[in-house]
């Protein structure tokens, strides 16, 4: 369920890191139980993120919720289809419904990283209930 090359938080983002950037998403434990994303709301471009803060939000058609940063960093890429088409998040989480990409604060990255669950520890978590 949980893909094993990423990392994820306990209020069910994920990270994964390429190149030296990390690209945050929405775990698919997360998508069953949310459903149907309707509206999507990321920052701009060189916008600073701070691990465990919101960076953007989410709406669906019974609520709305903060989505909270896995690691800190500055905005490097903003997946604009998302955004035009947030059912694609829906249909692809861990995928094509992407968010955002870091660049790391490098200062703070092994640290932030480190705190994340792996896919096995984030299985049994979600097995679990999903809540800390």
């Amino acid at each position: 369920m949980a893909p094993a090359n990423l990392k994820y938080a306990a209020t069910h983002e994920w990270v994964g890191l390429e190149g030296g950037k990390a690209r945050f998403g929405l775990s698919e434990f997360a998508m069953k139980e949310i459903k149907d994303i309707v509206y999507l709301d990321l920052p701009p471009l060189g916008t600073a993120v701070k691990a465990g803060t919101p960076f953007g939000a989410v709406e669906t058609v019974k609520a709305a919720f903060d989505l909270n940063a896995p690691v800190s960093g500055r905005i490097a890429a903003v997946n604009t289809s998302a955004v035009s088409a947030p059912e694609t998040v829906s249909k692809d989480p861990c995928g094509a419904g992407w968010f955002v990409e870091v660049e790391m604060d490098a200062a703070v990255a092994g640290n932030e990283m480190s705190a994340l669950m792996d896919a096995a520890a984030y299985g049994v978590f979600c097995a679990k209930g999903g809540h800390r």
